[in-house]
């Protein structure tokens, strides 16, 4: 593979070509104050600072299922049905409402040293856009305007992530100096209207100020990344979570779409899009290396080196995904509710009633299903097992002696699964290291996403037909049938486009990380809301609660017990192949035979540790209505005894918040 374009190589190489300004680039990054003004006078240091903060930004972002800006953790995640494990904030024997126990995501105060948290990031935005035009007036003016378009970005997306955690937050525009006693600094938390106001100037600036494009240089911020940003914030202002008259006022709605259709319109204009026409394009579109794909408005830029390890970052999904017998660390495991949820391939739901049969999951389905998951029987290669005429199947079942011992196909004995996620794998990809340093880039936001937000403003405005059309554009490119608007049927009102935008965003972006914002901006868990705070949505939208469902997780298992420890499928299942880029007649054919062979030789049975357990004792989701918005830390607290707690949480001296993030 060639050497891609890297943000952090780049920036390992502008540190050495700033030796001669300086013994080390690092020690010009001050912890607190300004900088002097010779660092502004050399364009490459500035380009070095500027670097410096899409490390500190997107070091930790390594894997498509992680949220956060600065920690990037798959723990909102395993919040939702995509991966199963009982979390603190759905473990039903658990009350989490004290300050001690609130999220430390706000950072704690500035010291002499650095630390890479939320309100030191936003302060070395604040120090270049402070400095820039006065201290190097002298610098290029376009490379100055590209400079502070790229901060306005980046701080106005550490205030969403801040927004999305806690509500309102301080506004900080400006650089401070750490103080006890100056009343100027000590600013109270803004109201959720007043952040999202701030943000949205700043995206306005950053288009106002980067280019459509970044030839040479891709993966850096765009006029049209700033524009969708801005529709993905206003439609989460618009949801019910920060919206109590999202049903009865359209102010919001209309204000998400317009910044929708205004980001399509500039991203069509600079070459943006739909990436491809059939289901295997998208497939391949996630595995684009080295050039630009039309479809990712932002993406990390990942590496297949390890020989700097500051600044070159490598995905660690392929690795987490593979299945021990083909080198990776044990699979991402596929809960029975998700396997359950993709439309079959009309595009219709999967009910009992349109033919589902939940055994046979793999039979009749979205086409998206088949790149999503993997399961037994299919193939899923990797470099060093394809040949120019084979592709290797996986297989992972056990089966039982007549003692009852328990045996795993192919070393596959972490699988509590009868699917596993594939979706981003790259087959060619190489085992030797165990995929340690896969290149595999993320997408963060890719054009679908933005189709999806403009679809579900014009349903809540209940423009139905124009939610069908977006909603259509999405099906067709993966090749579901036109029938029936793409098999959604017919929306009888809002609500039901609504719902059906939902739906779909949970298929089309599976483990891309979006689902706990959908479910937490709707607030999807249950009815139930705090004192002070209007939920109800879950009704209205026609849905399950989340809250008393479980993840489901099931062996596949031989039907017939064995009288040896030998694999009593390992010549049977020689001649099974699903492959999903044979031609189509072959590709069904091949779900046929392996439909019959599973009904021969399986059964699915239950885990013996429940995958959502606590102690080991199967237990349903219990999400309380404080934990959509955190509450602020017992230290920030203490630090900064003006700012209230949140609704729903104790404050550390124990009386009860009072900031309304609805107000």
């Amino acid at each position: 593979m060639k050497t891609k374009f890297n943000i952090y190589i780049a920036l390992g190489l502008l540190l050495v070509l700033g030796a001669s300004c300086n013994d080390n680039f690092l020690e010009d990054v001050q912890p607190i104050g300004q900088y002097d003004d010779s660092f502004y006078q050399s364009q490459e240091r500035v380009q070095a600072y500027v670097d410096n903060q899409y490390f500190e930004f997107f070091a930790s972002y390594k894997s498509p299922t992680s949220s956060v800006v600065g920690i990037y953790t798959d723990a909102n995640t395993k919040l939702t049905e995509e991966l199963g494990g009982v979390q603190d904030f759905t473990n039903p024997s658990k009350t989490i409402n004290t300050s001690d126990l609130a999220s430390g995501y706000y950072g704690v105060k500035i010291s002499t040293s650095i630390n890479n948290n939320p309100y030191t990031r936003i302060r070395e935005c604040n120090n270049l856009l402070e400095d820039i035009d006065v201290k190097g007036a002298a610098l290029d003016k376009t490379f100055r305007d590209r400079a502070k378009g790229q901060m306005y970005y980046m701080r106005a997306i550490q205030y969403f992530d801040l927004m999305r955690t806690y509500g309102g937050v301080p506004i900080v525009t400006a650089s401070q100096t750490a103080s006890a006693d100056d009343p100027s600094i000590k600013l109270p938390r803004a109201k959720v209207s007043e952040v999202v106001a701030q943000i949205v100037k700043d995206l306005d600036l950053a288009a106002s100020l980067l280019p459509g494009d970044w030839p040479g240089a891709y993966g850096r911020f765009t006029r049209g990344a700033a524009l969708a940003q801005k529709s993905r914030v206003l439609l989460t202002f618009a949801s019910p979570l920060f919206n109590k008259n999202w049903d009865g006022s359209n102010e919001r709605w209309q204000a998400a779409l317009d910044a929708g259709l205004a980001a399509e319109a500039q991203l069509t204009q600079d070459g943006y899009g739909l990436y491809g026409t059939t289901i295997k394009d998208w497939d391949n579109m996630f595995l684009i290396d080295n050039v630009k794909c039309k479809e990712a408005i932002t993406v990390q830029l990942l590496s297949n080196t390890n020989l700097d390890i500051n600044f070159n970052i490598n995905n660690n999904w392929e690795k987490s995904m593979r299945l021990p017998s083909q080198g990776g660390t044990g699979g991402v495991n596929v809960p029975k509710e998700m396997i359950d949820l993709f439309p079959l391939a009309n595009g219709s739901r999967p009910t009992a009633a349109n033919g589902y049969n939940d055994f046979t999951f793999f039979m009749n389905r979205d086409p998206r299903f088949y790149r999503t998951f993997a399961f037994s029987g299919m193939t899923w290669a990797y470099k060093e097992s394809a040949t120019a005429t084979y592709r290797p199947v996986v297989w992972s079942y056990r089966w039982l002696d007549s003692a009852g011992k328990a045996y795993f196909s192919d070393l596959n004995t972490t699988s509590t699964s009868p699917a596993f996620v594939r979706k981003m794998s790259n087959q060619t990809a190489s085992n030797a290291t165990n995929y340690t340093y896969s290149p595999t880039d993320i997408f963060e936001y890719r054009y679908a996403e933005l189709l999806l937000n403009i679809a579900e403003c014009y349903a809540a405005l209940g423009q139905t037909s124009n939610t069908l059309a977006y909603l259509g554009k999405i099906r067709n490119r993966v090749g579901i049938p036109s029938a029936n608007n793409y098999g959604i049927g017919t929306l009888a009102d809002k609500y039901a486009a609504i719902e059906a935008c939902l739906y779909e965003r949970r298929v089309e972006l599976a483990y891309e990380g979006k689902r706990f914002w959908d479910v937490q901006r709707w607030m999807l868990y249950d009815d139930a809301s705090l004192p002070g705070i209007t939920g109800g949505t879950v009704s209205k939208l026609g849905l399950t609660p989340i809250n008393g469902t479980q993840r489901t997780g099931n062996y596949l298992q031989y039907k017939t017990a064995t009288t040896s420890a030998a694999d009593p499928l390992a010549t049977l299942r020689a001649s099974i192949v699903v492959d999903p880029d044979a031609a189509t007649a072959t590709f069904q054919a091949q779900l046929a035979t392996l439909a019959t062979f599973y009904n021969t030789n399986f059964i699915r049975t239950n885990l013996l540790t429940p995958m959502d357990n606590v102690g080991g004792t199967a237990v349903k989701i219990k999400f309380n209505p404080n934990y959509y918005i955190n509450g602020l830390k017992t230290d920030v607290l203490t630090v900064n005894p003006w700012l209230v707690q949140t609704l729903g949480w104790n404050s550390n001296i124990g009386g009860a918040g009072t900031f309304n993030y609805q107000e």
